[in-house]
């Protein structure tokens, strides 16, 4: 297939039309601003509708209304404005109702700047909003997942009535690479007799989140942990590179883990034997994989552009005689090539 030089965001945003995503509604912020430029110019060309909110609470707000109704809807924004989404994410979660949902990452905490950061990973995977739900969240590494990923967000969403969120650093977001903009296979978009669409002809029916009978609340999201359970069981993607012979394994996710290849690479070079595992679903996390991984090999370096958010996943799912070391760069800083090598030399030369 043909590929074109594309920016991250410009292919996610084509994603989200070839998705047969039909309704946007959005808020304009830095760094994100390529996808509502872009659909706003291409989505009435298929039959879409694009509005510009007056807020990121109405956005969210107008993706519940247009999901609800059976329609593939989706918003962007960046850090601040995804913080603002919360309470409505969690209404959606606790509704039954998919949508899609890009965080394309900027520094924080606060109103923070326009650098590239990791910093909203544990809103995105431990929740954000209240009450006991999930998102289903991917991490794009490359423009061209920014293209695929966006197209099995929606795919995932639908499959198990959920919203699924999409986070990429800014870096990924600006990125020109060769891409390749139409879907792999056919988009299918499936049948949803749930779907609020008016109730001439048939019985009314109701989406909702508010359960107030004695027990109704606590079987409610029992269910939704079913769900969450089997979403864990079926649908956890990752990358390895070198882990057959590797002496120390490195965890990173986006940026920092194409940045580690490169590492890996130089470190090979050198008779070092270094390997990754990159996350590609954050939630489900791969808590067997890195489990597993982590039997054999004893050294495991965590790469983030944060403080350590991930790192309390990898902790979680690493055999006990592990011993994880960590790397971080917060605020808009980012790891170089060297620095990582430094980090696993001297994480090996550690007892």
């Amino acid at each position: 297939m043909d590929r074109r030089l594309t920016k991250g965001n410009i292919a996610l945003a084509e994603g989200a039309i070839q998705a047969h995503c039909r309704y946007y509604f959005g808020y304009p912020i830095t760094p994100q601003n390529d996808i509502p430029e872009y659909l706003s110019r291409n989505l009435p060309k298929v039959g879409g509708v694009f509005i510009p909110a007056e807020s990121e609470i109405a956005s969210i707000n107008m993706v519940m209304g247009a999901a609800a109704s059976g329609k593939r809807a989706m918003t962007s924004s960046s850090g601040p404005g995804i913080s603002l989404m919360q309470e409505a994410l969690s209404y959606m979660a606790g509704s039954d109702i998919p949508c899609v949902v890009v965080n394309i990452m900027r520094s924080g905490p606060g109103l923070g700047g326009i650098a590239p950061t990791q910093g909203d990973y544990s809103q995105a995977v431990h929740g954000g909003g209240h009450g006991d739900y999930h998102s289903i969240v991917l991490a794009p590494a490359s423009v061209q997942e920014m293209f695929d990923l966006t197209i099995k967000a929606f795919e995932l969403a639908d499959t198990y009535r959920n919203p699924a969120m999409i986070i990429a650093d800014a870096m990924i977001g600006q990125f020109q690479e060769p891409c390749r903009l139409t879907p792999r296979e056919p988009v299918v978009v499936p049948d949803k007799p749930w779907a609020l669409t008016g109730c001439k002809g048939r019985a009314p029916q109701l989406l909702k989140s508010l359960y107030l009978a004695d027990g109704e609340q606590e079987a409610h999201n029992l269910v939704m942990k079913q769900k969450y359970d089997i979403i864990r069981d079926r649908e956890v993607m990752y990358e390895t590179r070198h882990l057959e012979d590797a002496e120390l394994m490195i965890v990173a996710f986006g940026t920092p883990a194409r940045i580690a290849k490169t590492a890996i690479e130089n470190l090979r070079a050198r008779g070092i034997r270094a390997g990754l595992l990159r996350p590609i679903s954050l939630f489900p996390f791969p808590v067997h994989q890195v489990h597993d991984f982590s039997i054999r090999i004893k050294k495991i370096l965590v790469v983030e552009m944060n403080t350590g958010q991930m790192l309390r996943d990898v902790q979680i799912s690493a055999h006990r005689d592990s011993r994880i070391f960590f790397y971080g760069r917060p605020g808009g800083g980012v790891p170089y090539p060297d620095d990582i090598e430094a980090q696993v030399v001297a994480a090996l030369e550690e007892a």
